[in-house]
């Protein structure tokens, strides 16, 4: 049978088809200001690519920040329940899962069977996020994509010390009026961001292997930074889109579920 797994985050917007553990399709979007309207057209355009229709899928499950408002979906699964079967499936050594979204950071530890075992997220300050370095590539003029590449760059070490998005704004504003170059004041920030994160992480006490998930993992800045900041070599999810890893984990759920169905006659 067909499932699908459709998240719903506060920035962006992802949908993956399975059938029988194969992905047929995928899509990513940035997220309307109503989830059911992003739910909707990132739906439409998965299913699209694997030229299918909603009645084609048997079963939905939804995940993601506005998960209660998509319209069509049969269960729904918290991010981190997700990000974790999807991570697990890729790959089965992971021990911790660091998830950076647009409006919060988590940790997450697994047992040695892929289950959650403990958990912590910061959606308190916006320091620690995706929306972070939003704000942050607004402000220095710099497109988001091309931030991590843009810091690799970076010559002379600065620090970042604000803890709020406002006033760090205003810090790199006066950098930049100060001559600083570009690339420095990125990396300061990424390692600025990735100091929050892994005092975050290692309050639940770090264990590898570690990967990251969410759309900010795509940044390499931040996932040097991290790697820096814990101490330890992040691995990569076995080239696998780790944006997309909440809608993967939602349609291995439905998956689950429909295989548990069958078996139940």
């Amino acid at each position: 049978m067909i499932v699908a797994g459709c998240d719903i985050g506060s920035l962006t917007a992802k949908a993956v088809i399975m059938e029988s553990g194969k992905i047929l399709s995928f899509a990513v979007m940035r997220a309307k200001t109503r989830p059911a309207e992003s739910a909707n057209e990132v739906m439409q355009m998965a299913l699209d690519k694997a030229k299918l229709t909603k009645n084609d899928i048997g079963y939905i499950v939804g995940t993601g920040y506005g998960r209660e408002q998509i319209p069509f979906v049969d269960q729904v699964e918290s991010e981190i329940s997700c990000h974790a079967k999807g991570a697990w499936q890729t790959m089965p050594s992971v021990r911790m899962i660091i998830d950076i979204g647009g409006q919060d950071a988590k940790a997450t530890r697994l047992d040695d069977n892929g289950n959650v075992a403990r958990y912590i997220y910061n959606d308190k300050c916006a320091s620690g996020t995706g929306r972070f370095l939003e704000v942050m590539a607004e402000a220095l003029e710099v497109p988001l994509e091309e931030l991590g590449k843009m810091a690799a760059e970076s010559k002379e070490k600065l620090t970042i010390s604000s803890q709020c998005v406002i006033f760090a704004e205003t810090e790199v504003v006066s950098l930049v009026n100060e001559g600083f170059k570009t690339p420095d004041i990125l990396s300061a920030l990424h390692h600025s961001l990735a100091k929050r994160v892994a005092s975050l992480a290692r309050s639940i006490d770090v264990k590898t292997d570690v990967v990251m998930t969410g759309g900010v993992a795509k940044n390499s800045g931040v996932f040097n930074a991290l790697s820096e900041a814990l101490g330890i070599e992040l691995k990569a999810l076995n080239g696998f889109d780790p944006q997309l890893m909440g809608a993967l984990g939602a349609a291995l759920y439905a998956d689950e579920k429909v295989r548990e169905m069958k078996k139940a006659g």
